[in-house]
C-alpha cells in the first residue's frame, strides 16, 4: 500500500452532529475522507484513507493530483 508520507494533503476537519463523529476530508482527493471520535483520530484515519485512495487511483490508471494548499501564508 502507498503511504501518504510523501503526499502532504490539506485536511479539513469538522464535527458531524448526525453521525456524532469528527470527519476529516481531503479536498484534493475527491471522495477521500475518514472519521474518528476526535479530530486527531479522524486525521490519523484520513492518512490511511489517502494511501488507499492513491493505491486505487494508480491501480485504475487515474491521475493522482499533486497536493496543493488553499491557504496563502505571508
Amino acid at each position: 500500500m502507498a503511504t501518504s508520507e510523501a503526499h502532504k494533503d490539506e485536511l479539513r476537519s469538522f464535527w458531524s452532529p448526525s453521525d456524532s463523529v469528527f470527519i476529516a476530508e481531503v479536498p484534493d482527493l475527491p471522495g477521500c475522507m475518514a472519521h474518528g471520535r476526535s479530530p486527531t483520530e479522524a486525521a490519523a484515519e484520513a492518512e490511511v484513507a489517502i494511501g488507499l485512495w492513491i493505491d486505487s487511483a494508480r491501480e485504475f490508471g487515474q491521475r493522482v493530483p499533486a497536493p496543493r494548499s488553499s491557504r496563502a501564508f505571508a
